[in-house]
């Protein structure tokens, strides 16, 4: 009797999961526009919260008030180092044309002894290399001519993007300061859907989820933040010109764990052409520091954040970069480190399969 009516329920059981199948997928649908920015906002809120309710307690508990500032501080720190870099570049446009033009109608030395000695492709490299004199400068804008065309289209592109960027950034904004406003009861409502799922389970890979964004947030930010200010000084004191363009440029490589030798080390390259030998081995002993910051910083603000192992962050970070973009650097950890923490308290029952999960 209780198989038959089992039997009777299955299509129902099925149609009910098949229509609330469709009406998740319908609403990823109608959200998806918002998701990268909603995704972007729930970052950042998790990530300053603290740095939220120590504003709000200084203001006397005014909420929104603290909101508002968290938001037109997130705007500052945007709009600030892109005006930055949009003045830097105006002030030195002329100077990059006309290096670009002495460069272009300057004759090129012939290749170096050192450029043949290259294995396997010394010979070739030094040939090409005596191709482009003997062609002159008719030859060098002939070569040229392909990889501006591709240039420009890539330029093209990027302007149409920008507009798309800036919506998105706006509305990050939006989405945030509602989460600040609303923060306590969002994260109840996640929580207790998590608890839904999962007991006491699904509530502890909510708030481990947090600690890995804060940890993220402390340990890559910051550091690259550190890093980018460092490397703007010495950039700045050796007399390197566009110092404001290159610390930008800086930051974002720090953040996409790449890394300010990429600038620096051709900074240090420049001074020594130039002459400045002095200054050259300055730059050069500030860019071992602050490349090194990466192996004692970072790991310690991470470890600070989270008590998690630093390979799974690591990993997480650049394997997230790597899946998902940009917003990968958040999305990654998280996933790896709830992963991670459910794997560990499944396999950890075995040690305990008697005991009931609290409801």
């Amino acid at each position: 009797m209780e198989q038959r009516t089992a039997t009777r329920d299955l299509p129902r059981i099925l149609l009910a999961v098949l229509v609330l199948g469709l009406m998740i997928v319908g609403s990823l649908w109608v959200l998806q526009p918002f998701l990268p920015a909603l995704i972007w906002a729930t970052m950042i809120v998790v990530a300053t919260w603290p740095l939220l309710k120590a504003l709000e307690v200084r203001l006397g508990g005014r909420r929104t008030l603290a909101s508002v500032i968290m938001v037109l501080a997130m705007l500052l720190l945007i709009i600030g180092p892109l005006g930055a870099a949009v003045t830097t570049l105006a002030d030195s446009a002329d100077t990059v044309k006309d290096r670009a033009e002495t460069f272009i109608h300057s004759p090129l030395p012939p290749p170096p002894d050192w450029v043949r000695k290259l294995p396997l492709v010394g010979e070739r490299a030094a040939e090409e290399w005596q191709k482009v004199i003997d062609a002159g400068t008719a030859g060098l804008r002939t070569r040229l001519a392909p990889y501006a065309g591709k240039a420009t289209h890539w330029l093209f592109n990027q302007a149409g993007n920008f507009g798309k960027l800036t919506v998105h950034f706006l509305l990050t904004l939006l989405l945030s300061g509602i989460l600040y406003v609303h923060g306590e009861k969002a994260g109840h409502t996640v929580i207790r859907f998590a608890r839904r799922l999962a007991a006491e389970r699904g509530e502890t890979a909510v708030r481990l989820a947090g600690q890995a964004i804060r940890a993220v947030a402390l340990g890559i930010v910051v550091t690259a933040a550190v890093q980018s200010v460092l490397s703007g000084i010495a950039l700045a004191i050796c007399g390197v010109p566009g110092a404001g363009l290159l610390t930008a440029l800086i930051f974002m490589l720090c953040i996409a764990q790449i890394g300010p030798s990429l600038v620096l080390v051709p900074s240090v390259i420049w001074l020594f052409w130039e002459n400045e030998t002095a200054w050259a081995i300055v730059l050069l002993v500030a860019t071992v520091i602050i490349a090194s910051l990466d192996n004692v910083l970072r790991p310690a603000l991470i470890r600070r954040g989270a008590d998690l192992p630093l390979l799974l962050i690591l990993s997480g970070v650049l394997g997230g970069l790597l899946a998902f973009g940009f917003v990968g650097l958040f999305v990654g950890p998280v996933l790896l480190a709830v992963s991670y923490t459910l794997l560990d308290a499944w396999i950890a029952e075995q040690d305990h399969p008697h005991e009931v999960p609290r409801e």
